[in-house]
Parts: structure tokens; C-alpha cells; sequence
């Protein structure tokens, strides 16, 4: 499969041409995950200063200040360096907002990229040092949405979580019918039945020079899988269609017939109640009380 095929699953295709259901991640949603991340890490930071601080009595300002101080710095870097390494990619604030860093090429980071990632935002993209104008300026020029750590350390941001689009299954173009019910389809794999399917409902995405190429291909594939080329005159994506459609049909015709036929329909049956006959007493076979 080309990289232009893997680009009709999704617009992020790894460096081995691998589609990805994923989107990278937007400002605001990165913007919210830092947030929510701050937090956590004002709530270390205090929790940590008051334990320190706890059990060293008449410890001098001065040292109080830089022990302050480096544990500032140890809850700023080691807190993304720790999740990002231990969770793949994902600290407290991007697990609720369903975001994830992984490598430029699609797979999980390490702890050097968590490390890049977190001495560049931690020196250079903080608040209080930059105030975030240049992690906010690199994200709104970057066509991916990567900030200055993500472009040190090879990274990107993806969003896990986004809401699947429904792409309906083509119909059967009429004139095509009665060929298509020939084919031979059982080299039409899966695979291949997913990538004319969404080829066919984003062809309209893509520019012409690129739709022609990715069609092609495709119409090539299909031809050489099934043995039977496209017909004079029929259109690429009608060709494309006609076989998904009686592929479909196909296996819906399957599905009915291994379904088990209904049970006929009968009248309810109404229960007919019957009185037991009256008995004199004695002849029951029990005397009667007397």
C-alpha cells in the first residue's frame, strides 16, 4: 500500500506508510492538557515544600529558598519526563483530553524524547520565562501543531479521541449490474475493500492529479485481483463502486441465507379451563367429617 493509499484513512501516515486514526492535537486542547498539568504540578511542588519543610526545623531562609527552588525545577522537568516516559506519551493533563506524543514516524517515544521535550519546555517555552509566546507562536506556524520541544526532539501530538465519520457504501451503478454479477471477487480482501471504500468517499478531497494516480492504482489492483479489467467506456470510480457494491451484495445474500427461516406464525393458543366434577360427600374416597 502507497503512502497516497494510506492518506484516505487518515491525514497522519507514519514514515513506514502506516495509517493512523489519529488527527494531531489543536492549541486549545494542548492549551487545556498544560493547564491541567500546571496544576498538578503547583499541588507536587507545595506538597513536597511543606513535607521538606516539616521535618527540617529552623532550616535557614536562604536554604529554604533554594531548596524551594530545586524542587521547583525537579517537579517541572521530572514531572512530563516521568509520565511521558512510564505512559508512553501521556501525562495526567493529556489522558483527559485523550492526547498522546509520539515520534515523528508514528511509534512510541523514549525517555531522550520525553527529556528533549521536557529541558526545552522547561528552559525555553514555560510560563515566567518566555510566558508561552514561543510554544504558542511554534504551534500556530507549524502545519502539525508542534511546539519548539516537539520540533527538538522529533515528536508530534496526536488527538486519541476523535469522533468517527460514517462513510456510506456506494451503490450499484445500473448499467454495471448484470457484469459485476459474474465476477470473481474472492481475491477482493478486506484490505482492499476498505481502501475502495474510502477512496471512493474522499476522492472529492483530494486534488486531480492525485485522485487520477490513487484511482488508477486501485483500478489496476482490482483488475489484476478479480481478472477482469475495467470495460471500455466505464469510469474509473464506477468500476471502483461496481465491484464494492456486488461485494456487498454478496455477502448480504450470505447472512440471509445462513439466517434460520422464522417459525410460521400461529394463532395463540387459548387455555380452556375445566371445572372438576362435583362429588358427593363420601363418594370421594374420603368420609365426611361427622
Amino acid at each position: 500500500m502507497s503512502a497516497s493509499d494510506a492518506y484516505l484513512g487518515s491525514p497522519f501516515v507514519t514514515g513506514e506508510a502506516v495509517a493512523l486514526d489519529l488527527r494531531p492535537a489543536g492549541v486549545a486542547t494542548r492549551g487545556l492538557a498544560f493547564l491541567i498539568d500546571l496544576m498538578a504540578q503547583i499541588t507536587v511542588s507545595v506538597i513536597l515544600e511543606l513535607l521538606v519543610f516539616r521535618f527540617i526545623v529552623g532550616v535557614d531562609p536562604a536554604a529554604a529558598a533554594a531548596i524551594a527552588v530545586v524542587l521547583s525545577v525537579l517537579v517541572t522537568l521530572g514531572y512530563p519526563v516521568l509520565f511521558e516516559t512510564l505512559t508512553r506519551g501521556r501525562t495526567p493533563g493529556k489522558m483527559a483530553l485523550g492526547l498522546r506524543v509520539v515520534r515523528d514516524d508514528g511509534g512510541p517515544i523514549r525517555f531522550r524524547h520525553a527529556l528533549m521535550r521536557g529541558l526545552v519546555g522547561s528552559l525555553l517555552e514555560k510560563p515566567g520565562i518566555s510566558f508561552g509566546t514561543i510554544a504558542l507562536i511554534t504551534m500556530l506556524i507549524s502545519r502539525s501543531g508542534k511546539r519548539l520541544g516537539d520540533m527538538a526532539a522529533g515528536t508530534i501530538v496526536l488527538q486519541e479521541r476523535i469522533p468517527v465519520q460514517f462513510m456510506p457504501p456506494p451503490d450499484m451503478p445500473p448499467a454495471l449490474a448484470g457484469w459485476a454479477s459474474g465476477l470473481d471477487l474472492s481475491g477482493v480482501g478486506d484490505d482492499l475493500a476498505l481502501r475502495i471504500r474510502q477512496f471512493l468517499a474522499r476522492a472529492h478531497e483530494l486534488n486531480g492529479t492525485a485522485r487520477e494516480s490513487i484511482g488508477s492504482a486501485l483500478v489496476a489492483e482490482v483488475g489484476s485481483r478479480t481478472s477482469a479489467p475495467i470495460p471500455p467506456g466505464v469510469p474509473g470510480w464506477a468500476y471502483l463502486a461496481a465491484v464494492l457494491a456486488e461485494r456487498r451484495n454478496r455477502e448480504m445474500s450470505r447472512v440471509t441465507v445462513a439466517m434460520p427461516p422464522p417459525a410460521p406464525w400461529a394463532p395463540e393458543a387459548t387455555p380452556v379451563i375445566v371445572d372438576p366434577p362435583a362429588t358427593q360427600p363420601g363418594t370421594d374416597g374420603f368420609a365426611p367429617p361427622g
